[in-house]
């Protein structure tokens, strides 16, 4: 695969061309801000202040900017390391004629500067969605906070509990490039847990199945490998991927769509641990990604709460978007006997695990259904509510009905801080104000970070 490199952009924006950018400040997403000839061009897998070579990925004429790889770096940051993982790394990538998989776009870059960069991103996001200019007392603003160097000895490898996976047309294990069709074959996942790489899935003949999703819980209870397969493909083949694996790992077939699961051996959960408390998951429902992510998020969470005064026994607290019920298990143990708590989850499926996981508290109630519904059908005084929406965000809608339910607190969970800024706005907007702030990076070598906040009227 030829390049032609150029310092002009291409007269007609022709993807694979060439160009020589200096870069400017990182943004949301993963890449950094460049300009060249007046034109914006997001640029992936480079450090602000380096000067270097880089193909357009994406270059329609009429588009309000380009997007670009890194090739070469002609002036690198002191930062800059050699990638852990060759798949992902850009320039070798190219180098062999194909883009890099995504899910690790800061594996160039060293541990500190990755957690500096995802703080510049948090507080522009704030200041820009939702007007922040003042930040909590209880954000530090230089960095988000490490976590799981105990466990990885610092290097940010080996945290990740799940993995997704596609299949390339001849049946071998891979991953798609970034905003690409492209399947790039794998042979490990340096990011992924030991139980992961273990199964050895890029030695399985994988035809007959167009994604593989793993789950291996921390705890080392039996991990589950999730099979969706192609139009056509029947039991038998998935029986014979099956066999190709431990005996001691369940596996079942789903559809990526529906959520919907059906066993082929073993059971179709996983039991997960933290807090004190063990859970069962199904299929591909929601659990933290990274080992330590649970017990981190359950800290920070009780932390706001109850140093505020508003997790106590006898609170009235809800859980939204409550998943298989993480924090409404340690709410209860809170709240106890005398206190209450509204669990909300919208799917099923995971639904239905949280009334598995709660079945001994009686003060819980858990409803399945839309968050800003329930709020309306089951009104309460709520001393404090937990709000752990999926990326896109709660939205303005579930804002004006968690604000008009008129709770002394909450705390809000997030894994993507556009989204975040911008329910923030909302609440400003409401008379509420940002109380405290705390940001995790819970995906090291990648862009993503969790915040937790609390949240509280303005006196």
């Amino acid at each position: 695969m030829t390049a032609k490199t150029q310092t002009q952009p291409a007269p007609t924006g022709e993807t694979g061309t060439e160009v020589v950018l200096d870069v400017g400040p990182v943004a949301h997403g993963g890449h950094c801000v460049a300009r060249h000839e007046g034109r914006v061009i997001f640029v992936r897998h480079a450090i602000p202040g380096e000067k270097v070579r880089a193909r357009l990925t994406d270059a329609d004429e009429e588009a309000k900017f380009w997007r670009a790889d890194v090739v070469d770096v002609l002036e690198a940051s002191p930062d800059r390391m050699d990638h852990f993982w060759h798949p992902a790394d850009s320039r070798r990538a190219w180098g062999h004629g194909h883009p890099p998989v995504g899910g690790a776009e800061f594996g160039h870059i060293a541990l500190a500067r990755q957690r500096s960069l995802k703080a510049d991103v948090l507080t522009e996001q704030l200041k820009r969605l939702a007007g922040v200019e003042q930040l909590p007392d209880s954000w530090a603003g230089t960095s988000v906070e490490a976590v799981g160097d105990a466990s990885d000895g610092g290097s940010g490898l080996g945290w990740r509990t799940r993995a997704s996976f596609s299949v390339t047309p001849g049946g071998k294990l891979g991953m798609h490039a970034h905003r690409s069709g492209d399947i790039i074959p794998v042979r490990e996942m340096p990011l992924a847990i030991d139980a992961i790489n273990d199964l050895r899935l890029w030695d399985i003949d994988l035809q007959g199945v167009d994604r593989v999703e793993v789950a291996a819980p921390a705890n080392g209870s039996r991990p589950l490998v999730l099979l969706a397969p192609a139009e056509g493909t029947k039991p038998k083949r998935l029986n014979a991927i099956a066999a190709q694996l431990p005996d001691d790992v369940s596996v079942a077939a789903f559809d990526p769509l529906t959520e919907a699961v059906e066993r082929v051996r073993g059971r179709q959960w996983v039991q997960e641990s933290a807090a004190g408390h063990d859970y069962r998951v199904t299929g591909a429902g929601f659990w933290q990604i990274h080992r330590d992510a649970p017990g981190t998020l359950v800290g920070a969470v009780t932390e706001f709460l109850q140093g505020g005064g508003f997790l106590h026994p006898g609170a009235v607290v809800a859980d939204l978007y409550a998943g298989a019920g993480l924090f409404t298990a340690v709410l209860a143990d809170a709240v106890g006997e005398t206190g209450s708590v509204l669990s909300v989850e919208g799917a099923p499926g995971t639904s239905r695990d949280a009334r598995k996981n709660l079945h001994a508290a009686p003060h819980v109630e858990i409803i399945q259904g839309r968050v800003e519904r329930v709020l309306r059908q089951k009104p309460r005084d709520f001393d404090a509510l937990v709000l752990d929406p999926p990326r896109a965000g709660a939205g303005k809608a579930v804002v004006g009905q968690l604000v008009a339910s008129h709770p002394r607190a909450i705390a809000y969970v997030s894994c993507d801080p556009a989204s975040f800024a911008r329910d923030v706005g909302y609440f400003r907007q409401s008379g509420w104000e940002l109380s405290a702030l705390r940001a995790f990076d819970l995906y090291p070598h990648t862009h993503h970070l969790e915040t937790v906040a609390l949240l509280t009227p303005v006196p």
